[in-house]
């Protein structure tokens, strides 16, 4: 599983930092070497990791200058399993720098990222809730996108336009990518609007819809105060078991991928070798008759 996956939706409040969060340690906890880089000036994945954004030396801001060289920057968070790139306010200041560049400002962070892309099995980015030159930099640098939402009607009108601009990065910038998932969270199944939207979605996207949905959990919410992940707040929470269950869900997801692949290239292969045999042996008859039809 080596995967670039941009975690982004510019509606704010739908639990985009806390699956950027738990699914880095989820993942952690299976054996993946997971990088999460922080790329929200809020600085609330740096915060929720157990990370002192107001003490960073270095961060997101300095590595898309390149002040800082990626490894530079990274921290090892503990209570989670996985590795950190923080980031703070000063990430505001850099996206405005970004924006005076004449040329190659939307690929900072995939040139920054790539000396280390190979040291990580998995790698998540944390979008700021926005479509800035932030999350455009995210999306250039990633392979998929995962979109957490709320099951509320205007959670719809967000996705629309985050898929648009996902269209227009495809287009301009990274052919390669793709929808990693829609994942529902903060889902209470006693209300009808979550589940009339719940099932517009299902309808709409079929099985790019996550079958594993977050619910509303009290561990969930107050695990970043405690600056950790819900795995390692409460593993018994239903929080942290839906953020295992999402992790092991994108991993079969990943091997089915792999094995339909596998298949169609033995199918390929046999139907190659199968038309090189009768191609062979429509050759030889072919010779046997012109043998037979020449005078002696």
């Amino acid at each position: 599983m080596k995967r670039v996956i941009a975690i982004a939706n510019q509606k704010g409040g739908v639990g985009k930092t806390t699956t950027a969060v738990n699914l880095a340690a989820s993942l952690a906890a299976t054996r993946r070497r997971v990088l999460l880089m922080d790329l929200d000036p809020q600085g609330n994945a740096t915060m929720g990791s157990g990370i002192d954004k107001v003490q960073l030396q270095r961060g997101a801001c300095e590595v898309l200058l390149g002040e800082s060289d990626l490894a530079a920057a990274l921290v090892t968070v503990e209570e989670g399993g996985f590795t950190l790139l923080p980031s703070n306010q000063d990430l505001t200041a850099a996206e405005v720098r970004l924006l005076t560049l004449p040329i190659g400002r939307e690929i900072k962070l995939r040139q920054a990222l790539l000396p280390k892309r190979e040291a990580f099995d998995v790698i998540l980015i944390d979008c700021p809730p926005a479509l800035n030159m932030l999350t455009v930099n995210a999306l250039v640098a990633a392979d998929s996108v995962l979109i957490p939402m709320q099951c509320e009607y205007y959670a719809l009108e967000g996705l629309s336009a985050l898929l648009a601009t996902v269209e227009q990065i495809r287009e301009a910038a990274n052919p390669q990518l793709t929808i990693e998932g829609v994942l529902r969270t903060m889902f209470d199944p006693r209300n009808n609007l979550a589940n009339e939207v719940s099932a517009q979605l299902v309808t709409h996207f079929g099985d790019k819809v996550f079958r594993t949905i977050i619910p509303r959990n009290i561990r969930l919410a107050e695990a970043p105060s405690f600056g950790k992940p819900a795995l390692f707040h409460d593993r018994e929470s239903r929080g942290a078991l839906a953020y295992l269950a999402l992790a092991g869900e994108m991993i079969r997801r990943e091997e089915e991928a792999f094995a339909a692949q596998a298949r169609a290239a033995v199918e390929q292969d046999s139907a190659f070798a199968a038309a090189a045999g009768n191609g062979s042996g429509n050759e030889s008859s072919t010779d046997h008759a012109i043998g037979e039809d020449t005078p002696r």
